[in-house]
Order: C-alpha cells, then sequence, then structure tokens
C-alpha cells in the first residue's frame, strides 16, 4: 500500500500562515470597526466592548483547549479547530444581532484557541530550538498579515456590503482550509497509541517556575498592549475624523509593523537569545506607550506612535513563543496553551478597562500601558530562565 507522501516544512509553513491569516483576521477585524459595528447593531461602543471582554475570558479555558493536541494529536486539532472558528462565524452572518455577536465571537475564539497551540506544538516538535524562533516567526506573519491583508479587505467589504459581510466570507474560507489542512497534515497519533494524561502534562506546567513566570509575562504584556488597542480605532475617529475606508488602512500601517517586529524576531531573536529579546522588546513597548500622546499633534505622528507601540510588542510577544515551547517539552502543546490562555486573560482586562481609561484621554492608557511592561520585565528577568 502506497503512503501519502508528508509535506516539506517549507510548505507546512505557508498553508499553517494562510489559515492562520484567515483565523486572524477574524480575530482581530473588531477593533478597528469597534464603532462600526456598535452604530450597525444599534448599540453602545461599551457593548461591543463587552462582548470583546467575553471572547477574551474564554483564553482562562485555552490550557483546556489547547491541551488536546498533546491529547488527540496535532492533525486532528488543527482541523477541528479551522471547522469550529469557520462555523462560528456564520452565525453573524446569518443572524446580525448582538447575542449572537456575543456567541460567535466566543466560539470563533474557542476554536483559535485550539489551533495555534497545535500548530506551534507541530513546529516544537520538528525544529530544534537553536532554529525555532525563525521558524516561529515566520508563521506569526499571520497575525500581521491580518492586520496588513485581511483588515483592509474587511473595510472594503463593510463600506460596500454591510458590517456583517465579512463575517460570512471568513467562515467560508475557515472552511475551506479546515478541508485542506485535513489532507495536508499527517496523521501522527495512532488510533491505539497511548496518549498523555491531562493530568500531567498540567502537573508539569504548574511545577516549573520559569513557566508560571512566563504564564504572567504574558498576562501582563498583553493587558497593556489592549489597554491600547481596544480603543485605537475610536481615538483615531474622534481625533482625526478617520471614515471606514481610512480605519482599514491605518490598520494595514499597524500590519506593517508587526510584520516588521516577526522581521526581527526572525533575524534577532536565535542570535541574542529568546529571554534577552523578550525583554528588549518589552522595554522598547513600554517606551512607545510614553511616546504616544507626545506624538499625536498629526495624524502621521499618531500613526508613527502606533507603529511603535505595535513593533515593540510583536518583538516581544513572538520571541516568547520560542522561549515558552522549551520551558516545559513533554507537554509542549499545553505549555503554549497556557501562554495563549495568559494572553488573553490579559486581553480580557485590558479590554475591560481601556474603555474606562480612555474617559480620561489617550495618555491614561498610555501611561497604565507602560506601567504594566516594567512590572513584566522585572519579572521576566527575575525568575524566568532559558
Amino acid at each position: 500500500m502506497q503512503t501519502r507522501r508528508t509535506p516539506t516544512l517549507p510548505f507546512m509553513l505557508f498553508a499553517f500562515t494562510a489559515a492562520r491569516t484567515v483565523v486572524n483576521t477574524g480575530y482581530r477585524m473588531v477593533y478597528p470597526f469597534l464603532p462600526v459595528i456598535a452604530r450597525g447593531l444599534g448599540v453602545e461602543l461599551t457593548d461591543v466592548a463587552l462582548a470583546i471582554t467575553a471572547r477574551s475570558s474564554l483564553g482562562l479555558a485555552s490550557p483546556f483547549l489547547g491541551s488536546f493536541a498533546d491529547i488527540a494529536g496535532r492533525r486532528r486539532t488543527i482541523v477541528f479547530g479551522l471547522t469550529l472558528f469557520g462555523a462560528s462565524l456564520l452565525i453573524v452572518g446569518l443572524r446580525p444581532t448582538l447575542p449572537a455577536l456575543f456567541l460567535s465571537l466566543i466560539l470563533a475564539a474557542a476554536g483559535k484557541l485550539i489551533l495555534d497551540p497545535a500548530v506551534g506544538a507541530y513546529l516544537g516538535d520538528r525544529v530544534p530550538y537553536a532554529r525555532r524562533g525563525l521558524t516561529m516567526a515566520l508563521s506569526e506573519v499571520s497575525w500581521s498579515g491580518a492586520f496588513l491583508l485581511g483588515v483592509p479587505l474587511v473595510g472594503w467589504l463593510i463600506a460596500r456590503a454591510g458590517w456583517n459581510r465579512p463575517f460570512t466570507l471568513l467562515a467560508l474560507l475557515g472552511l475551506a482550509c479546515a478541508f485542506v489542512m485535513r489532507l495536508l497534515v499527517p496523521e501522527d497519533r495512532a488510533d491505539g497509541q497511548v496518549k498523555p494524561s491531562l493530568r500531567r502534562s498540567f502537573a508539569a506546567v504548574i511545577a516549573s517556575r520559569a513557566a508560571i513566570a512566563g504564564l504572567v509575562v504574558g498576562l501582563l504584556i498583553s493587558t497593556s498592549n489592549e489597554v491600547v488597542n481596544i480603543v485605537f480605532g475610536a481615538w483615531l475617529e474622534q481625533g482625526f475624523g478617520l471614515q471606514v475606508a481610512a480605519l482599514g488602512a491605518a490598520s494595514a500601517a499597524i500590519g506593517v509593523a508587526e510584520l516588521s517586529g516577526e522581521g526581527l524576531v526572525a533575524g534577532l531573536t536565535d542570535r541574542l537569545g529568546k529571554r534577552r529579546a523578550v525583554a528588549l522588546g518589552i522595554a522598547g513597548n513600554a517606551l512607545a506607550c510614553l511616546a504616544i500622546e507626545p506624538l499625536a499633534h498629526s495624524l502621521p505622528g499618531a500613526l508613527a506612535g502606533l507603529f511603535l507601540f505595535y513593533i515593540t510588542f510583536e518583538f516581544a510577544l513572538v520571541s516568547s513563543i520560542p522561549l515558552m515551547s522549551e520551558l516545559v517539552p513533554g507537554a509542549r502543546a499545553t505549555t503554549l496553551a497556557g501562554n495563549m490562555g495568559s494572553h488573553s486573560a490579559g486581553r480580557a482586562v485590558g479590554a475591560l478597562i481601556g474603555p474606562v481609561l480612555f474617559a480620561h484621554g489617550m495618555f491614561a492608557n498610555a501611561a497604565a500601558a507602560a506601567g504594566l511592561d516594567a512590572f513584566a520585565l522585572i519579572i521576566l528577568l527575575a525568575f524566568v530562565r532559558e
């Protein structure tokens, strides 16, 4: 019987990046178009922000969702995550109401929380630690690609077909990606193979002081990022009168910043060392937070401030993924899932307090973000070791 040929690593990297770009577009498109979605639903901005908070709160379950890849295998988990994402977005595409948006965002986030650790574990299984920064940086291009390509397309589609039409398009693309991944990703667990224990995987992560500290760092830097992220669309709209298409273009500029950050990770993180790279990224992000308000006397200055904010955060975040992937190698997917959970929890907290701080002006958001970064840097340097 002829066996199916396993695709090469570069080909799989491309396929993973394309699929995750679709998922990340669905995840990120709500931020710049938050006011547009709220107006389309006939609700307040804070109501939609609450939906984002509820979505981010699901990250608390990420260690359970993401650990499926250690138990059921990478392939089955990847396919299931993409299928859940696609089916979830169809809810808003078919029924554009606030309750439907709540349900759709939460289920789509569950799909992402299942998918991402499985992809990271798949790459971690096959790439030596010394080269993992480069490989995972290339995979994370999907995050910046969502803002660089996906969100401007969403803005164009909203302006011509309505705020909920992108949900339908991304749902169909997500389901198509699930079908393709089922064909491409090799089966990595035989039916009779002994499966790792969820309890043992959790115990291994909890027993690692470095892993716990890394999770706290992820929580803090993501809270910092979300405090600004949740309000930047409203800030640009109120301060500079940007309309829907222009907000999409501004999102593309942020995508360029994140792509640049991922490029820096690919070129520098393996050489600097993962821990040192994360520290430099966090310190740079704290300084960028404090620079946002002074630069915001004009639209180009505001965009420059956001560029610095996103490039430094992306460098810290992406550098932390290979670092976390090797802290508990025997429970790699569970560790990466926990890392996602800490970031999601941070986004939930940031989404909750960001609009409250924004009532006092953008400087309040930026100062709070810088303080959280400083705390994260102290914990990283004190407790995390490669």
